[in-house]
């Protein structure tokens, strides 16, 4: 053999690419398993759970149930239409048509009316405030929507919550202790809706856009 061929042997031997020889990594993954299952036991203990709320009315019991009679002006009545508008008023609507609560969509906005529950909750509080023993009958047309109904009965459990929180305060007690005489407890019932109130609340809507209103 020649001496050149020898020569580019060795060339192309040097020339080739020795191939790295690949190590086979094993990962357990058992560790992992542990860690996670560690976590997901943490976080099941330490979550808390939302409990569904729901808006609590203590009703009084069948026996208990009779006619109570209420003078005119110890009852406040509130109306909504089928435009869920809020209407209210003391004594006889013949004689002192009912007000509209104003709403908090602004002039021009096409969303409709929507009861501004500041003005609300400042009609529930002052008339009970001002009105001992005040009554509330609430009357609500059928095709009103159902969250007005929640929206008056969260206003009023509101009322009565901040009251009796107030109250407690200023005789350094706990709400819990106050007595029966103490406590404030709104008397509302909710009424059916008849004719003669849809006349009552067109009647108040005139006469509230004769004012200048809407």
């Amino acid at each position: 053999m020649s001496g050149g061929e020898g020569a580019q042997r060795d060339k192309a031997r040097k020339g080739r690419r020795r191939e790295k020889r690949r190590i086979n990594v094993r990962v357990d993954m058992t560790p992992m398993v542990d860690i996670v299952m560690l976590l997901l036991i943490f976080y099941m203990v330490t979550t808390v759970f939302s409990m569904p709320q729901a808006m609590e009315i203590n009703l009084p019991p069948e026996k208990d149930q009779k006619e109570v009679e209420v003078a005119e002006c110890k009852l406040l009545q509130l109306r909504i239409d089928g435009d869920n508008r809020f209407f209210w008023n003391i004594c006889n609507p013949a004689d002192s048509l009912p007000q509209l609560i104003p709403s908090i969509t602004p002039p021009g906005d096409t969303t409709g009316y929507r009861v501004n529950s500041d003005s609300l909750r400042s009609v529930l509080k002052n008339l009970n405030f001002d009105i001992p023993r005040l009554n509330t009958l609430i009357l609500i047309r059928d095709d009103a929507r159902y969250n007005s109904m929640v929206d008056i009965l969260d206003e009023i459990d509101l009322l009565e919550r901040s009251w009796n929180a107030a109250k407690a305060q200023q005789l350094n007690k706990k709400v819990k202790e106050l007595t029966k005489e103490e406590r404030f407890s709104y008397r509302y019932a909710i009424g059916e809706w008849d004719v003669k109130d849809d006349r009552i609340v067109a009647d108040a809507l005139q006469n509230y856009i004769e004012g200048g209103g809407l």
